[in-house]
């Protein structure tokens, strides 16, 4: 995306706001590259989901965090391995204990150098935003599930499995009913699809779809999602219903054996109809893409 058109990717974290006592959001301001990012407190310890763009913008995290903390440790984890959520670690090394799910982990090992240059092409802003960036590895690796007890207080962290990414995420709080979705669920956004063949596709539309399904049958009060306004169930129920009508339109157009193409522009005209209101509209089609690509592999009801 051209530097002209995008806003400097910092992260201001005098917008918190608290979602339920000691569980705060620093909202993004729908600025590109930033995401949502949490602060979740218990009696011992403090878990910040998400690190921001870049280093810089990780330190202001890290700062407004320990201040939060007042002393309690400190704990750090990504929703998934994209720069703006995961690419600020380094700053919080030494301060913060790492953990991810072991998928993730490998996708910021496998993918995460040519991710940081792919993102760094985005513009002047983004590259900004990108000094300076040194991958490092977490220090804690889970498998499936992670139960963080922050004293008084359990935060639950859940691999997804493959979805928006391969190592997809969420964090709940089940006592205040809160959830951090990642990019899993983006409000009045339609779903970013990161498929670039050969190169990377790891997302799956048929699996985000599963996904959406079991988050939006747990309705949390609160759902935090990786970009856009903080809202309820009806975020995931959105994202689900929106990911099931773009399988359902891409399938039945294949079944014509009609030109790609021809998806593309019959489905991006009625996801537009239907959403007239969303930003993104030039993932559409990459959803499309990637749903042709799995068309003939999977044919769940």
């Amino acid at each position: 995306m051209a530097d002209h058109v995008m806003r400097e990717p910092v992260v201001h974290v005098a917008g918190a706001e608290e979602l339920a006592p000691d569980v705060l959001v620093v909202p993004d301001r729908r600025v590109q590259l930033v995401p949502n990012i949490g602060i979740i407190g218990g009696r011992d310890s403090v878990l910040v989901v998400e690190t921001g763009l870049g280093p810089r913008n990780a330190e202001i995290v890290l700062e407004f965090a320990a201040e939060y903390a007042k002393g309690r440790e400190l704990y750090l984890t990504t929703t998934h391995f994209h720069p703006e959520h995961a690419f600020g670690a380094q700053a919080f090394t030494g301060e913060a204990t790492y953990l991810v799910n072991r998928d993730q982990a490998e996708d910021l090992k496998r993918k995460g150098p040519g991710y940081l240059e792919m993102f760094r092409g985005l513009g002047e802003a983004a590259e900004r935003g990108l000094e300076g960036v040194e991958l490092v590895r977490p220090d804690v690796v889970y498998d499936q599930s992670y139960d963080l007890d922050l004293g008084g207080r359990v935060v639950r962290l859940r691999a997804t499995g493959r979805a928006h990414s391969r190592g997809d995420q969420v964090a709940e709080v089940p006592d205040a009913d809160v959830l951090f979705t990642g990019d899993l669920v983006e409000a009045g956004q339609f779903s970013i699809f990161p498929w670039f063949p050969p190169h990377d596709t790891d997302v799956s539309g048929t699996r985000w779809l599963a996904v959406m399904r079991r988050l939006a049958a747990e309705s949390p009060r609160v759902v935090v999602p990786g970009h856009g306004e903080v809202g309820g169930p009806q975020l995931l129920a959105d994202v689900r219903d929106y990911l099931q009508l773009l399988r359902d339109e891409t399938w039945v157009r294949r079944d014509t054996a009609v030109s790609e193409q021809t998806v593309v522009d019959e489905v991006s005209a009625l996801m537009i109809e239907r959403h007239p209101e969303w930003v993104g509209r030039e993932w559409i089609e990459k959803g499309v893409g990637c749903l042709c690509s799995e068309h003939s592999v999977s044919r769940e009801p």
